[in-house]
């Protein structure tokens, strides 16, 4: 399987939608693009939008914690965004929901960073 990953700026705030499964083969891929994002100019806050991520598996939580840690340390936030229910359901069990902030909405999110 293949992911495309967009990425969309709205005020210093950027989001990062990834599209298809995240797994061991496409998690790279995500990884490098969020690398990118806080190393280029970094921006007020990062949004994972995981509203079109079928599968994630643990590579997908393993990246998307060390890009929580990253950015936290550059101090810019970071939240994940409308998860699909398995996905979610994966989240919460893994205790991801505990350490990233995770929202229903990628609107609310982006508003949270901004404010």
């Amino acid at each position: 399987m293949t992911s495309d990953i967009s990425i969309l700026r709205e005020d210093g705030v950027v989001v990062v939608a990834p599209v298809g499964e995240m797994d061991a083969v496409t998690s790279p891929a995500l990884a490098d693009v969020l690398d990118g994002v806080l190393a280029a100019d970094p921006p007020q806050g990062v949004v994972v939008d995981l509203a079109k991520v079928g599968f994630c598996d643990s590579r997908c939580i393993g990246v998307l914690v060390a890009a929580y840690r990253q950015a936290r340390d550059m101090g810019v936030g970071l939240v994940v965004a409308e998860p699909q229910p398995q996905v979610n359901r994966l989240l919460v069990i893994a205790g991801i929901d505990q350490v990233i902030p995770i929202t229903k909405s990628t609107g609310a999110a982006v508003d949270s960073l901004r404010a």
